[in-house]
C-alpha cells in the first residue's frame, strides 16, 4: 500500500486491564495522516502520549508507554493489530491506565478492524528499510533483525515445562496470515507465580478468561487454540512492540527467548544509527526490490 491510512470508523471495547484489575473503556478512531498512532487518556484532560519508543518506560510482564508521569500500559496486543493491518493513523482513547487485555489475544481487535475496514489517504507512506543485520543479547537471549524483501518473524522459545518445552513458528507479515495464525493466541502465565506477581502490583485483572494458566505439569484451562500456542503468542507481542519504530518497516525478525525488553531494545538499536535503515517511499522500494530480483 503506497498511502497511508486510518480506520473507515471507530472500534471499541470495554474489559479490565490484566495487570491493574481496573476497569477500562477504550475506542480506537480515524486520525489524519502524519499522525501515527497516538494514545490519549481521557480521564486525564486527553493528555497525549505516542506510541513510539522513546516513550516505552517499563517492558515487565507488558510494555508500558509513559509521557511526563502518565501511563498506558499493556498496549501490545493493540499496537500489533493496527500495525500489521496497516493502520498508520489512529487516536486510541481510553480512560484508564491499562489497554482492556479482553480474551488474553488479539482476536477481537482484528475482528473490529475488519468489520469497520480501512480508509486510504491522500499522504504517502515511507517504508523503513533495514540494510545490515544487528543483533541484541541478554543472559542467553537473542533477537536479531537482517535485511529481506519483507517483513518476516522467526521465533522460537524453550521452557521447562510439558506443556510448552522448545517450539519455532516461522511467520511470515500479512494481515490475512495474522488474522488466522497469530491473533487468536492468548497470554499465558504460571500458577505458581501469580502470588509474588500479584505482590508487585502484576497480573490483578488475570483469569482462566484472558490468559492460559499453565500449572507445574498441565494447563488449567480446557483447550489451546493452537498446539504452539504459546511462541505464537510471542509473535504477537514482537509485532506490537517493534511497531514502536514508528513507521512500516522491512527486515526478518530472527528471536529467541526474546521478549519486551529485547523486542523494544532492538528498535531503540536500529534507530541509533541511520546506516543501519534506509527510508524509502512505497514505489520506490518496490521498484528496487524488482530491480534486485531481476
Amino acid at each position: 500500500m503506497d498511502q497511508q491510512q486510518t480506520l473507515a470508523a471507530p472500534i471499541s471495547f470495554t474489559g479490565v486491564g490484566l495487570h491493574s484489575g481496573a476497569s477500562v473503556n477504550l475506542r480506537v478512531l480515524p486520525a489524519p495522516p502524519g499522525t501515527g498512532v497516538v494514545f490519549e487518556r481521557v480521564d486525564l484532560d486527553r493528555f497525549r502520549i505516542a506510541a513510539t519508543i522513546k516513550n516505552v518506560a517499563r517492558v515487565a510482564y507488558a510494555t508500558t508507554l509513559m509521557k511526563q508521569g502518565v501511563l498506558i500500559s499493556t498496549v501490545e496486543h493493540l499496537l500489533s493489530s493496527l500495525y500489521i493491518f496497516g493502520i498508520d493513523n489512529a487516536i486510541v482513547e481510553l480512560d484508564n491506565l491499562e489497554v482492556p487485555i479482553l480474551d488474553g489475544s488479539a482476536l477481537e481487535f482484528v475482528e473490529a478492524i475488519q468489520r469497520v475496514g480501512l480508509m486510504s489517504q491522500q499522504a504517502p507512506r515511507t517504508f523503513l528499510v533495514i540494510r545490515k543485520p544487528l543483533h541484541v543479547e541478554e543472559r542467553g537471549k537473542t533477537i536479531s533483525i537482517y535485511p529481506a524483501e519483507n517483513l518476516q518473524i522467526c521465533y522460537s522459545i524453550d521452557f521447562s515445562h510439558p506443556m510448552i518445552g522448545k517450539q519455532t513458528f516461522e511467520f511470515e507479515a500479512s494481515a490475512e496470515n495474522f488474522a488466522r495464525e497469530i491473533a487468536p493466541a492468548r497470554t499465558f502465565g504460571f500458577l505458581h507465580e501469580v502470588e509474588e506477581l500479584k505482590k508487585n502490583g502484576l497480573v490483578r485483572g488475570g483469569s482462566m478468561e484472558n490468559a492460559i494458566v499453565l500449572t507445574r505439569t498441565g494447563i488449567m484451562n480446557d483447550i489451546l487454540r493452537f498446539k504452539d500456542e504459546f511462541v505464537r503468542h510471542k509473535i504477537l507481542d514482537s509485532i506490537g512492540d517493534l511497531s514502536l519504530i514508528g513507521r512500516p518497516f522491512i527486515g526478518r525478525i530472527a528471536a529467541n527467548k526474546a521478549g519486551h525488553a529485547l523486542h523494544t531494545l532492538l528498535v531503540s538499536r536500529v534507530l541509533s544509527d541511520n546506516s543501519n535503515f534506509e527510508l524509502m517511499p512505497y514505489g520506490e522500494w518496490k521498484s528496487s526490490e524488482a530491480v534486485a530480483a531481476g
